[in-house]
């Protein structure tokens, strides 16, 4: 979280322009299109929408689903919009290369 405070992003900041229809398997093709290395074959990727909290200062997280690259998932058809993602939110991906275990799930705390 701390790198989306004071208006900041994380460096490795990937600027996406989609629809609110986009599924996550969509997603994970956009995002494998530009990181060659997250093309293998069981690579994770799991989503998180990171948003203003209207009652202090700071974001909150809530995660919304995963895929893995070269399988099918119950996660791989929903969309932005049934998550409630709004326009000025950012979507967090955790990519977890095929021989490592998974981030587990609340890998990442609200302030």
């Amino acid at each position: 979280m701390d790198e989306f405070a004071r208006a900041n992003v994380p460096s490795s900041e990937l600027q996406i322009y989609t629809w609110m229809d986009a599924t996550l398997k969509e997603l994970t093709s956009l995002v494998k299109e530009v990181y060659p290395e997250a093309r293998k074959k069981g690579t994770h990727f799991s989503f998180a929408i990171v948003y203003p909290d209207p009652n202090r200062q700071g974001y909150r997280v809530k995660e919304i689903g995963s895929t893995v690259s070269g399988r099918k998932g119950t996660d791989d058809s929903m969309t932005l919009q049934s998550q409630r993602f709004q326009i000025g939110d950012y979507l967090d991906i955790a990519i977890t290369p095929q021989n490592r275990a998974p981030p587990p799930l609340g890998r990442m705390r609200p302030y």
